[in-house]
């Protein structure tokens, strides 16, 4: 009976993992890059390391934001030597941090005339209720509030770009969320802020893909899928051991990951899909919690007033 059992398992979870290949999508255009500027948070491991990656072989220069200088450095180098580019660089970024990402903006406006693409990939998961320096809760402002004062911070050299792409890195969890707009900063359990950081990620994509209509720059919002990365490292325990095990038969490789945010990098002719979420190289429809507008607009402005920022007076 056990081993009837134990095997109907392994078939089983060898027909998801058959499934899940199957249906993984891959970017398919050959666009260059050569001639423009990529930043990619959290570009030292995961999805974001493979998605510098395909920029730097593309040709673009590629702004690796990370917040520890050892990991960075390692991965630098072996984007270098993978691709061939030895346009690829270091800036360093805490997102836990408004003092950090303020100092990381500033340094690439510095040596930066414009910025092509601005890829919002670094995240964070399974964190336990803390606050930062800057008062917000620390999941919230990693996967959240710094990288909307990231991307607003960096709209001046995104506009000076002929056609900008802002890529916000979300995650279907964002259905799970019951984000109060009035009240984002509050923890409520370690995957319940996860997922309302996510919807916190796809409705800024909408607002400020309506702000920005018509100035030349596109927002996407994506869900790259499950991915064996490390984002939920901080997790212990039976939690981690079930996640592995689960991850082992139904996540992607971040190579496989990545490709949703290559396609929304260089895909052409999608600027028309500006505010819209992707998944697997495609425009999918919003998730029902993501398309009230009310709910878009109190985040906007809560957003703006915790972050200090006259959000008005960017876009005039």
């Amino acid at each position: 009976m056990y081993i009837k059992f134990l095997f109907g398992l392994i078939g089983f979870l060898i027909a998801v993992k058959l499934y899940f290949i199957h249906s993984t999508k891959r970017c398919l255009n050959h666009v260059c890059l050569v001639g423009k500027t990529v930043v990619v948070t959290g570009a030292n491991t995961g999805i974001g390391f493979h998605s510098a990656l395909e920029f730097a072989k593309r040709g673009s220069k590629v702004i690796l934001a990370c917040r520890d200088r050892d990991k960075a450095e390692t991965a630098r180098k072996e984007i270098v030597r993978l691709s061939e580019n030895d346009r690829v660089f270091v800036k360093i970024v805490d997102f836990s941090s408004i003092k950090s990402i303020k100092k990381c903006a500033k340094e690439i406006a510095e040596t930066e005339q414009c910025v092509d693409v601005l890829v919002n990939n670094a995240g964070a998961g399974g964190l336990a209720e803390k606050r930062t320096k800057d008062g917000f809760d620390i999941l919230m402002q990693i996967n959240y509030f710094g990288p909307v004062f990231f991307t607003l911070l960096l709209l001046p050299l995104l506009k000076n770009s002929s056609k900008g792409r802002i890529i916000n890195v979300a995650s279907s969890m964002a259905k799970l969320a019951t984000l109060d707009p009035d009240d984002p900063n509050q923890y409520a359990g370690r995957y319940t802020t996860y997922s309302n950081s996510k919807l916190g990620n796809i409705l800024f994509t909408v607002k400020l893909a309506e702000k920005l209509k018509g100035s030349g720059i596109s927002v996407f919002s994506l869900h790259p899928g499950a991915i064996k990365t490390d984002i939920f490292r901080r997790v212990s325990g039976f939690r981690k051991a079930l996640l592995k095990f689960v991850a082992f038969f139904t996540f992607k490789e971040p190579e496989e990951g990545a490709q949703t945010i290559i396609y929304a990098a260089t895909e052409q002719n999608i600027e028309k899909y500006s505010g819209e979420h992707f998944e697997e190289c495609s425009v999918v429809p919003p998730y029902p919690n993501a398309i009230d507008p009310i709910l878009a607009d109190k985040l906007w402005l809560k957003t703006c007033e915790l972050l200090q920022v006259d959000c008005e007076k960017i876009f005039e």
